[in-house]
């Protein structure tokens, strides 16, 4: 228990009113419960209050401190003494608090340096009657200076993403990047649902928080796909995430406040990753099939070899035609309509390695303007798209242009050995992939290129 001998609040009860102990063992609580080191003086520099936590600090008792006329002889070497003194009392006599920095003694001789605020304590009649001090221990304050500044920096000037999310899996403070990569401001983000602010991956963010919240915090960051809604439309992104439980410093027990949410927008940096492990597995796929057609005795086998290697990944179905009656030599002024004749394909239905056909020689029924004709004829690759149509309208442009049902994204790449147009490669993707792009083209296009020089080595291996 607190000693108290200040004939301030504590006496001002009296000596005969009911309550004067009730009074003084509120205070000693109240003082006693105090996270900061306190001591009071009266007006002569004499202590009158010395609570547990500046017991703590220093080791001397309560009953050790009150009574002691400042800190000379005891708290502070005998050199400081007047000068801590003064600075104390000095505030009796100022305005509002000051703030110095002391060394002061502790019990068993060790030296503690202690950042002050002292102010003036009035008495009933208005005048000062001493002067209170709270202390504590410079690196603990420091630290508190430093936790107080990094909050204020993450939420002002950091360069990644931070919001603080609530029991109730709400945002309830959030920073300008945030703010910017969530496409709103910051004020009109504040307690709205998670499914407001994102078109997807609401569900895989909310069951993160709620691990967090539940377990703590995950023991690495974790990488989602979410789509943002902004003024300009939606917009996948992928966020680095990581998360902390924020629990209460002043409960005994954990209470969770809420959720720290840290990210970084790498989308950029996973597309690389993405293409650069797409290009390296189409690279080792196209050394493989070179590997393995050199093994070929029939050069039109090795073709289909390129095709089986080629599809890995790439697309669900593929088509290999040659150009009815021989090859197509542009500077030889070649007129007439072109005629397909089906070399390769794979097998419908079942997957498996490409099988030869189109022994009969019968032309393929391409209606005009089909996709595989218009390569031949422009000698250029060709893309061709369903379109957002029904599951049956799909069905039904597929089959039209002579192609397995599911297919409904097309890529023709043109067959070209020693200046001549040999046939057409078409690849076919169902509705579950997306449509080709330009390094898809890149891709065929090289894929084509080692078929017909097979082709054109069958060719000639025919004719000799």
């Amino acid at each position: 228990m607190s000693a108290s001998r200040w004939s301030g609040t504590t006496d001002e009860l009296g000596p005969d009113e009911p309550g004067e102990s009730g009074g003084s063992d509120l205070l000693a609580a109240l003082l006693d419960g105090m996270d900061a080191a306190l001591c009071a003086f009266d007006a002569d520099g004499v202590v009158t209050h010395w609570n547990r936590e500046a017991e703590r600090i220093l080791g001397w008792t309560a009953a050790e401190a009150v009574g002691r006329h400042g800190f000379a002889g005891w708290a502070v070497r005998s050199a400081d003494a007047e000068d801590v003194q003064a600075r104390l009392m000095s505030a009796m006599h100022a305005p509002g608090r000051q703030v110095h920095e002391f060394a002061l003694v502790t019990k068993d001789g060790g030296r503690v340096l202690v950042r002050t605020q002292s102010a003036a304590v009035r008495g009933p009649d208005g005048k000062p009657a001493g002067v209170y001090c709270a202390f504590s221990e410079v690196h603990a304050q420091i630290d508190l200076e430093r936790s107080i500044a990094l909050s204020e920096a993450l939420f002002e000037d950091a360069s990644w993403g931070v919001v603080l999310v609530d029991a109730d899996l709400r945002p309830a403070v959030v920073n300008a990047h945030a703010a910017r990569a969530l496409g709103l401001g910051r004020t009109s983000v504040l307690g709205r649902p998670l499914g407001e602010l994102l078109a997807q991956g609401v569900e895989e963010l909310e069951a993160a928080l709620t691990h967090v919240l539940a377990e703590g915090a995950p023991p690495a960051p974790a990488e989602m796909w979410v789509t943002v809604r902004s003024p300009e439309g939606e917009r996948r992104r992928c966020w680095r995430s990581g998360f902390l439980r924020l629990a209460s410093p002043l409960a005994e027990e954990p209470v969770p406040l809420g959720v720290g949410w840290l990210f970084e927008d790498v989308t950029e940096a996973k597309h690389s990753e993405q293409e650069a492990a797409l290009l390296r597995f189409r690279t080792n796929q196209l050394h493989r099939a070179a590997r393995a057609a050199a093994e070929c005795e029939d050069p039109a086998e090795a073709a289909t070899v390129h095709l089986d290697f080629a599809l890995a990944g790439f697309a669900d179905h593929a088509l290999v035609d040659r150009v009815a009656g021989g090859p197509r030599a542009e500077r030889e002024g070649t007129s007439g309509p072109v005629r397909l004749v089906r070399l390769a394909a794979t097998p419908a239905g079942t997957p498996g390695p490409s099988l030869l056909t189109g022994a009969a020689g019968l032309p393929v029924r391409y209606p005009e303007g089909h996709p595989a004709v218009r390569c031949v004829e422009r000698a250029g690759t060709v893309r061709a798209d369903a379109g957002p149509v029904s599951a049956e309208r799909g069905r039904e442009w597929a089959l039209e242009r002579q192609w397995p049902a599911d297919a409904v994204h097309a890529l023709c790449a043109v067959l070209r050995s020693r200046g001549r147009t040999l046939g057409v490669v078409t690849f076919l993707r169902t509705a579950g992939r997306s449509r080709f792009e330009r390094s898809d083209t890149a891709y065929a296009e090289d894929v084509a290129v080692r078929i017909a020089t097979t082709l054109d080595l069958a060719e000639a291996v025919r004719d000799r």
